[in-house]
């Protein structure tokens, strides 16, 4: 037997999960983030040196070009320049205008480039070593040059005189070694900086490695995949349920057998424990952290054992684990039925609201795709132009202007007018278009269903508008309305007053819409009225987004003799 063992043993291969990582997870983060601030300073750098050389070379333009502009409208040198000698008189203070603004040339000049000034004396009565086309035209030139002084940047503009004949010229110029010098003093600078910010970025990235290190106890990425695929399959295999809280009451992990026993439909991550909707005394336990061993709670008529323990690392309170265990018999019984229910919930929803969303597409396709088929149709239907005017006008949510045309071709095969009241507005509210076409798609049938059992003339009217920042819809039908007691149930899930499906005492797909406007609206923090006028008039009212102030719980009631309300508690 233990020779057989030390035979299989040497035929299997090692597992690449077994294998040592070459480098913990810390480490690759540390040179990742080191080779990434090492490519960022040397591109700053890099371009930070053009930006400066070609901020050098501006300044040195800009400079010489205010100097020669300057000069060319001082009304002195334009004396002096007209004279007998202007060389004489201009030598000193052109050289002293030169020194101040730190250029490194100021010449004046004849206009056919004859020099009056130089800061070389031996150069003065040459001629200009550059271009002045430009400049004897009467306008100001700028370029690059080898003159005497060697290569430069230069300005030249004319002088000229009350009548505009140009009677002189004036150059300035820096040379490029100084404009060299200058960005060399600035990389020299940028360098230094770049430096300073990559030892900076290397020691916090050494501190962020030395933190992750900590956290992952010296790990690598094939150790905490491993640790996570134990995790994973520990989760999913137990058939005990596991909520994990941290110290400031929020979920970090609800396995799915403790979502089955608790009968909660979802957990996020972050979730609160006093949000979920737990028996009293079990939210107070997984909420406090007390530590217990086998206490018995009642859940969702279960009976359930919980054990809870603080979860500690060496030197730190993470916050505490409970464990959930199933202590009725009947416990597969109880949740196979809970899932078949589910199931059947969720299919009439969708059995309901599939109605509703293929109105819209419908005419959306109708709209965005179909123009002479939607001119066509609404030729045919003879009102229908009119309807697609006002939502046109007012309505600019295109789900809810498609939505409101199906439903009008749908009221028009029942024989019922669907109107948009004068003055109705719907702008973009920053509510969702599919909250709004859930509230009036499911208005819209019950107000339809119900004006097609009435007496001619047979209508609905829907109304939108804006009000104290609240978007208010109306839909009102010429139905036999709600009785004060219909209208206290009318928004219950499951309630109806359609007929059952023959063989079935509870309706499919009945019993839903209204539940799903009030749900909608009590969600979003608003109310649902529902009043009697000549039939059944339904009032939303949701707040804009900009002034919700938070959620809003909800009550089925009524609100006055003959009015039923869902809305704020």
């Amino acid at each position: 037997m233990a020779v057989r063992r030390a035979a299989s043993t040497t035929r299997q291969e090692p597992s690449p999960w077994a294998q040592q990582d070459r480098a913990s997870l810390a480490t690759r983060i540390l040179v990742l983030q080191v080779l990434a601030l090492l490519l960022v300073v040397l591109g700053g750098s890099v371009l930070a040196a053009r930006e400066a050389e070609d901020s050098a070379r501006a300044e040195a333009i800009a400079r010489a070009r205010a100097t020669v502009l300057t000069m060319a409208r001082d009304p002195w040198l334009l004396e002096q320049v007209q004279g007998p000698d202007p060389a004489v008189v201009l030598a000193e203070p052109v050289e002293e205008l030169r020194a101040a603004n730190d250029i490194t040339f100021l010449v004046v000049m004849s206009p056919e480039g004859t020099r009056y000034t130089h800061p070389d004396p031996e150069q003065i009565g040459g001629q200009f070593q550059g271009t002045i086309d430009g400049a004897r035209a009467g306008r100001t030139t700028v370029e690059d040059y080898t003159g005497t002084l060697g290569p430069s940047v230069r300005v030249v503009t004319p002088i000229t005189n009350a009548a505009g004949d140009v009677v002189a010229l004036v150059s300035a110029g820096v040379q490029l070694e100084v404009i060299g010098d200058r960005v060399r003093e600035a990389v020299g600078r940028l360098a230094l900086l770049a430096l300073g910010a990559l030892a900076l970025g290397s020691v916090t990235a050494w501190l962020i490695a030395r933190h992750v290190r900590r956290q992952t106890y010296g790990l690598g990425h094939l150790g905490l995949a491993r640790l996570q695929s134990y995790h994973d399959a520990l989760l999913h295999s137990v058939r005990v349920g596991l909520v994990l809280v941290s110290r400031d009451g929020t979920v970090v992990l609800c396995n799915d057998e403790a979502r089955r026993l608790l009968d909660l439909p979802e957990v996020r991550p972050g979730d609160r424990v006093d949000d979920l909707t737990l028996d009293p005394a079990l939210g107070t336990l997984l909420g406090s952290g007390r530590e217990c061993e086998d206490e018995l709670h009642v859940a969702g008529g279960r009976t359930l054992v919980v054990t809870q323990v603080p979860a500690r690392t060496a030197d730190m309170e993470l916050g505490w684990v409970a464990t959930l265990r199933d202590r009725t018999d009947l416990v597969r019984v109880t949740g196979e039925l809970d899932s078949l229910r589910g199931f059947s919930d969720s299919l009439r929803a969708r059995s309901h609201e599939a109605d509703n969303r293929l109105h819209t597409v419908v005419a959306l396709v109708e709209l965005g795709e179909y123009e002479q088929a939607v001119a066509f149709a609404t030729a045919a239907l003879g009102h229908a132009q009119e309807l697609v005017d006002a939502v046109t006008r007012s309505v600019t949510e295109p789900p809810v202007a498609a939505l409101l045309l199906g439903k009008a071709a749908t009221a028009e095969e029942r024989g019922v007018q669907l109107r948009i009241e004068p003055g109705s507005e719907l702008p973009a509210t920053g509510l969702d278009p599919l909250d709004l076409v859930v509230v009036l798609g499911n208005l819209l049938d019950n107000a339809i269903d119900a004006a097609g059992e009435g007496a001619a003339p047979r209508w609905v009217r829907v109304r939108s508008t804006v009000q104290d920042a609240e978007l208010v819809l109306e839909v009102a039908d010429s139905g036999p309305g709600m009785a004060p007691e219909v209208a206290r149930q009318a928004f219950v899930r499951g309630w109806t007053t359609k007929a059952p499906t023959p063989g079935d005492d509870r309706p499919q797909g009945r019993g839903l819409g209204l539940a799903l406007v009030a749900a909608t609206a009590r969600r979003l923090g608003g109310s649902v009225v529902v009043d009697r006028e000549v039939g059944a008039r339904f009032v939303v009212r949701l707040p804009l987004p900009a002034a919700q102030v938070g959620g809003a719980g909800g009550v089925v009631g009524v609100a006055a003799a003959d009015t039923g309300r869902v809305g704020d508690a």
